[in-house]
């Protein structure tokens, strides 16, 4: 397994010392594909740190229906509700991007909370920029083409890849999307047309950055707005002199 340093942005919002003290407890692992993480309404067995890697959180709608409602990366973690005193996972969560990520047991991980105020700062921060986030999926959810919203998900998850290829099958887009498949084969078939990206059997290139980031809609600068205000406020108290 290759070694994994904290490039998190959550853990590296903390101080070097309650950093080293949580990266103590977490296990270096890489996530496959697909690989479910929580399920809806079971313990929360596990805190996750994405590294290198994408978790798409899902919600099941009337029984049978999926709809995306977050897109963990490296900016967050998996499991934080843990800092509310929420012990069940609110929705089901797998693995849209491989690659790596640190790993923690929520046991362990509710013993460092309490012993650190910083962690629980910076998570608290982070469940409220995933409220404004979530609030802008629902209303992109409702209002938005398929097309601009397929532009707004490859975006995300070229951020949390670090890179312009990935793997995202018509199958799993149509099913995070809550659309048809042959509504992401358009919508995909467009964006290609207009030479935004490469598609191949589910190997995506993003071949034109600035062309995909004018055909999404606005709630992918929305979302990356809402995440640095909500976060600004653990940032400036890190480093503000102490008494």
């Amino acid at each position: 397994m290759p070694s994994i340093v904290a490039a998190n942005r959550l853990l590296e919002a903390l101080p070097a010392t309650e950093r080293g003290r949580l990266l103590d407890h977490c296990e270096p692992v890489v996530l496959r594909f697909a690989e479910i993480l929580a399920e809806a309404g079971e313990p929360i067995r596990e805190v996750w740190f994405p590294i290198r890697c994408a978790i798409v959180q899902v919600a099941r709608i009337d029984g049978h229906a999926n709809l995306e409602v977050g897109l963990v990366g490296d900016e967050g973690a998996l499991g934080a509700s843990l800092v509310l005193d929420v012990a069940e996972s609110p929705q089901q969560a797998l693995v849209q991007e491989p690659g790596e990520a640190l790993r923690i047991e929520a046991g362990r991980f509710r013993r460092e909370l309490a012993r650190s105020p910083a962690l629980t700062r910076v998570l608290r921060h982070y469940i409220h920029a995933q409220m404004g986030q979530l609030a802008q999926t629902a209303g992109c959810t409702r209002f938005h083409v398929v097309e601009a919203r397929l532009a707004r998900w490859l975006l995300m998850t070229q951020d949390r890849a670090h890179s312009s290829q990935f793997h995202l099958t018509h199958e799993f887009l149509a099913n995070v999307l809550g659309v048809r498949r042959v509504g992401i084969t358009r919508a995909a078939t467009t964006l290609q047309s207009h030479r935004l990206i490469r598609y191949t059997r589910g190997d995506i290139t993003v071949t034109d950055r600035a062309g995909l980031e004018a055909a999404a809609c606005g709630c992918y600068a929305a979302d990356k707005i809402c995440y640095q205000r909500s976060m600004a406020m653990p940032a400036a108290a890190r480093t503000q002199p102490q008494p």
